[in-house]
């Protein structure tokens, strides 16, 4: 594994990201948890116009924590520790609003995309509920610096760690990992969706093992939606090539179900919600193990 980038912090300087290895890779899954990170940057702090929580709006809260079992049962865990609205791996890298940004941006910017109309693009404009984050625009350098050294080392983590995986299985699983807002839309009949499974409407997996996700988290007693109203990111797109074995699948968990999002604090449900997502993997690991392909299975 690359070295990996560091930042400032109040509490001194803080890796970007973290791998979690176990001791043996035996499940053919990789987990990611992108927009859990809440280590701010001291520079980042100094230019934002929010103020205490009001920026921590768009954490995935405690995702990374939720599964941070998984390298006890054989899949490895990598997760950011900067916050999203600092730099947001489930984009494209070079999705910018060139009105946040003093100086010219590069030829190869992506300007029109939705994600940068509605000010989450790379690098946010605003926090989840919409609140402006900086008082003045950004140095074109800051930004081009925040992905150069930080977003491109993430992304050739996570491609190691899959490129490994199939090399050694024949498959490789990539779990996504998110968090929802408890205001997420109503399923027909008017019940939110605890999970909502995203493979880009069933181009980034292999549509039995989203049924299978979806058959084990149902057993357990929650409510499942697909793809709606969350498909899946960049990196679902990005990664997800079932033609390749290579399968990648969003997992968005209401906060309602762990958190108080006002007071950003787990709830006593927390534990037991960890503890339903250790059956759920350990359930789907199964399912996981017979999509193996003979060729590999047999070496």
């Amino acid at each position: 594994m690359q070295d990996i980038p560091t930042f400032e912090t109040s509490d001194g300087p803080c890796p970007a990201f973290e791998v979690f290895e176990p001791e043996l890779q035996t499940l053919p899954i990789v987990f990611c948890s992108p927009h859990s990170g809440r280590a701010y940057p001291l520079d980042f702090i100094t230019s934002s116009r929010l103020k205490g929580d009001a920026v921590r709006r768009s954490e995935d809260l405690f995702v990374d924590r939720l599964f941070d079992f998984v390298p006890g049962m054989g899949a490895p865990l990598l997760m950011a520790r900067f916050p999203r609205a600092f730099l947001d791996l489930n984009r494209e890298p070079y999705e910018l609003d060139p009105g946040m940004f003093e100086g010219e941006l590069p030829p190869n910017i992506n300007t029109a995309s939705v994600r940068v109309a509605g000010g989450l693009g790379t690098i946010p404009r605003i926090v989840a509920e919409k609140q402006e984050i900086y008082r003045d625009r950004i140095p074109v350098a800051d930004a081009m610096q925040r992905i150069e050294t930080i977003y491109f080392p993430f992304h050739a983590a996570l491609r190691a760690l899959i490129d490994r995986t199939l090399k050694h299985f024949g498959i490789a699983i990539l779990i996504d990992c998110h968090s929802m807002p408890s205001a997420v839309r109503a399923m027909p009949g008017n019940s939110k969706p605890d999970f909502v499974l995203g493979d880009r409407f069933g181009t980034s997996s292999s549509g039995q093992l989203v049924t299978a996700m979806q058959s084990c988290l149902s057993g357990l007693g929650y409510n499942i939606s697909r793809n709606k109203p969350y498909a899946g990111g960049y990196i679902t797109e990005h990664y997800g090539q079932p033609h390749h074995n290579v399968h990648a699948v969003q997992i968005e968990i209401n906060r309602a179900l762990y958190a108080d999002e006002s007071a950003f604090i787990p709830t006593p449900r927390f534990s037991m919600l960890r503890y339903d997502l250790q059956l759920f993997v350990a359930a789907f690991a199964e399912e996981a193990l017979a999509s193996i392909p003979r060729r590999a299975a047999a070496e």
